[in-house]
């Protein structure tokens, strides 16, 4: 019996072990791996019930831009304001999809983020619901209506306007043309969002994909940026006499390089001039030639990674920009054409405003976002943005040569019909488009004032000029609210 006993006696033991091994698993699984378990993208239940969640809003100096409203009894739906001038920034919450904020802050939105937990580790096991939090953006809503009116006012077929406060990275204004109205896909009605989403996808200038941070342009002469903080680099200064003159052949290149019309006997028509003015002036065939020969390609890509090109740029979990990119190469001609912004040349304009941030920023460009907090159901603060550098492509001394140089384009370049206006400096692009009626139409820049806060990119498709953008970027500047 002795035996016996001391047998059950362990069988019990390892009973109880088992038990304990598997409630503890319970435990984990319930309290810490529920939120991984459900967002797997294996899980054919992880839409089940998102619309009985009474998500918290998305709000921009203080206006809701998404909200819930119950439906029914026990379900709710996703509404959006002027959604046309803010889906770049909320994106969309639909029966089986979301993007955008919606995305990004998905948990803290729907209250299942374990930062919004006030309650006891048993109450999450019993399945006690938390209220959702609020996303508090970084977006000037007046600013990004009033982009928003002129890119739509502009005629352009596409067309996108970015502010960023150079010194944190904030994003004041995401602006994006064509646009869509979420709440066409966030209808609780399956086959209407369905149908949505299907006439969205064809529309032939994608109205869903944010022509500012998820589609690249050839920048143009705005490119001529890089190029110039290259030559700086390299030991160059404002006053270097660089070569100019009325047209340039690249070596190996069956076609030369030529300024515009409108450059014929002025300043690019001469041998050599300061390189402020080559600048101001945007010489065509002063910096096909620097890209052709010195500072040369590497120089020049070496440079542009330095501001982010090459890489997706991160704005919040989930979203990103495309990456912008210059053609490294061994071929002068191809080098050349990259370095006014054409050929294989592009960039988004979200990557274009850091690169004019960067120079009202003693040098670095910092990492943009979106989200500036975000708040628990009850108002409490969760997190702050904590802003952080991303690059230093230019150092003290250049990002003051090259502030210099923007300057002079609206005081005696190719922006001198900027005067008077919130630009103080900056510079225009026009990429011509081989076939079409239509140009990228783009200007980078900063604000007037003796030490100018934002940083802003626009870009704008349509006949003209760059100049065209530098005013909107004027009346987008102006319409801040600091």
């Amino acid at each position: 019996m002795l035996g016996i006993d001391k047998a059950l006696g362990r069988v019990w033991i390892i009973a109880l072990l088992l038990a304990l091994a598997l409630l503890a698993n319970v435990t984990y699984v319930q309290g810490f791996q529920a939120q991984a378990l459900r967002d797997d993208p294996n899980n054919a239940r992880q839409f089940a019930g998102r619309t009985t969640l009474d998500r918290g809003p998305i709000t921009a100096g203080g206006e809701r831009l998404a909200y819930s409203v119950k439906v029914g009894d026990k379900r709710y739906q996703r509404k959006y304001v002027d959604s046309a001038v803010f889906s770049p920034i909320t994106g969309y919450f639909s029966l089986y999809s979301q993007s955008g904020v919606e995305g990004a802050e998905n948990r803290i939105l729907d209250g299942t983020d374990a930062r919004l937990a006030t309650t006891s580790l048993v109450d999450r096991l019993l399945g006690h619901h938390v209220p959702g939090g609020t996303v508090e953006t970084t977006i000037d809503p007046r600013a990004q209506r009033a982009a928003y009116a002129a890119l739509r006012a502009s005629g352009a077929r596409r067309a996108a306007a970015v502010v960023i406060d150079a010194s944190t990275g904030a994003i004041r204004t995401l602006a994006s043309y064509p646009s869509f109205d979420a709440n066409d896909v966030s209808t609780l009605n399956a086959k209407q969002a369905d149908q949505a989403f299907r006439r969205l996808n064809a529309a032939p200038l994608k109205p869903m994909l944010d022509k500012a941070t998820g589609e690249v342009f050839p920048p143009g002469s705005t490119f001529k940026t890089i190029v110039s903080a290259a030559d700086l680099a390299g030991g160059a200064t404002t006053a270097t006499q660089v070569g100019t003159g009325r047209s340039y052949r690249p070596p190996g290149a069956g076609q030369p390089i030529n300024n515009d019309e409108g450059d014929i006997g002025g300043l690019c028509d001469r041998p050599a001039i300061p390189l402020l003015d080559a600048y101001a002036q945007s010489c065509n065939t002063t910096f096909a030639r620097m890209g052709a020969e010195s500072p040369g390609n590497g120089a020049i890509a070496d440079q542009a990674a330095k501001y982010g090109f090459y890489q997706r740029i991160d704005i919040e979990k989930g979203m990103s920009a495309a990456p912008s990119s210059f053609p490294r190469t061994d071929q002068p001609s191809l080098s050349a054409l990259g370095s006014i912004g054409q050929g294989s040349t592009v960039a988004t304009p979200l990557q274009m405003a850091l690169v004019a941030a960067a120079t009202i920023n003693d040098g670095e460009v910092m990492q943009p976002y979106l989200v500036d907090k975000l708040r628990g159901g009850d108002g409490s603060t969760v997190e702050s943005a904590r802003p952080h550098r991303m690059a230093r492509p230019l150092t003290s001394d250049q990002a003051d040569a090259m502030r210099a140089m923007m300057r002079e384009v609206v005081r005696t370049g190719t922006g001198k019909q900027l005067q008077g206006s919130r630009v103080g400096g900056g510079k225009t692009g026009t990429a011509d488009i081989d076939g079409v009626a239509y140009n990228d139409r783009w200007f980078i820049g900063f604000e007037s004032g003796s030490r100018p806060k934002y940083a802003v990119a626009v870009m704008t498709e349509a006949d003209g000029y760059g100049l065209e953008s530098g005013k909107i970027a004027a009346r987008v500047l102006a319409s801040l609210k600091d």
